[in-house]
């Protein structure tokens, strides 16, 4: 099972020589500063933030516990709060959750509706899975194997079928059955395509006909690899259909997750609910800031270890 520290060390690795440089000992020269600049921008800090976090750790160097502790509670201080509430937990009334996953094509959504659906059950609830990705005949198929294995519902559109109706099948058959959350996941559109984008839209309606308030949760699932640009991804999803959480996989093979740091700045408030540290079931964890800010700048005792 992957940790914080393994999942981050190729991020890590990006800026190894210049935490080398500033915390050896030694007062640092603004050679030293500088390569931590270059060093973050490389790891895709947003600029901005970049410089943030250099001039934080400078100031930090003349304070009790020196540049490091600095450095990384600028990279706390850089991320959004966390998630408030229990997003298992039953809807008002004691309606069905429902939780809607969007994102890119390869983004890892069919795989994190899975993990999430293993959560849920080890939490002592009945989830569904709704798979409403109809464009792709494997998309319904790859969803139905997750359930099969996990021992969960699966409700799954006829490929070519509308979406939204795929969507409010799968809330009804929660409904009835008393299966709760009900996790859908849906095609991989490209957010550049608006039609695509009013689809997404149309299928948010029909979940709201079929349980009100539904869905409770929109969580956009962004590729670790892809650094910034998942950030864009996210801005025009979020404008389409509010998100109240994100998702980040791939992060263990990424040496650019320093686009994190970036996510409070385009999005908000909106929290990161969960990372993929690997491709295990047990590898996606909940986003923890302090176990992320501690790997960042290679302190691993202080690295939580929960899911």
């Amino acid at each position: 099972m992957g940790g914080w520290f393994e999942g981050l060390r190729k991020t890590r690795e990006r800026w190894a020589g210049a935490l080398a440089g500033l915390f050896g000992g030694r007062k640092a020269s603004e050679a030293d500063w500088e390569e931590l600049l270059d060093s973050l921008i490389m790891a895709d800090v947003p600029v901005g933030i970049a410089e943030r976090l250099v001039k934080e750790a400078q100031a930090g160097e003349r304070r009790e516990g020196g540049a490091r502790e600095a450095l990384r509670a600028a990279v706390v201080a850089s991320l959004p709060d966390p998630a408030e509430g229990d997003w298992m937990a039953e809807a008002e009334g004691g309606a069905p959750k429902v939780l809607l996953l969007v994102g890119i094509n390869g983004s890892g959504k069919t795989t994190t509706a899975a993990k999430l659906a293993r959560l849920a059950m080890k939490s002592g609830k009945s989830p569904l899975l709704g798979a409403a990705d109809t464009f792709r005949a494997a998309g319904s198929q790859q969803l139905r194997i997750w359930a099969d294995r996990l021992g969960c519902d699966v409700v799954a559109g006829a490929t070519g079928a509308d979406a939204a109706a795929a969507a409010y099948d799968a809330a009804a058959a929660a409904a009835a059955r008393g299966r709760s959350p009900v996790i859908v996941d849906t095609a991989g559109r490209m957010h550049t395509k608006e039609p695509l984008m009013r689809e997404l839209q149309k299928l948010r309606g029909a979940l709201g006909k079929r349980i009100p308030g539904a869905p409770h949760e929109t969580w956009a699932v962004l590729d670790g690899m892809l650094g910034q640009n998942s950030l864009s991804q996210a801005k025009l999803f979020h404008e389409a259909t509010p998100l109240t959480g994100v998702v980040v996989t791939k992060l263990d093979g990424s040496s650019k997750a320093g686009f994190l740091l970036g996510i409070k700045e385009a999005l908000g408030g909106v929290p990161i609910r969960y990372a993929g540290l690997g491709e295990g079931e047990e590898d996606l964890r909940v986003f923890d800031r302090e176990a992320f800010a501690a790997a960042l700048v290679g302190e691993e005792s202080n690295v939580g270890s929960r899911e």
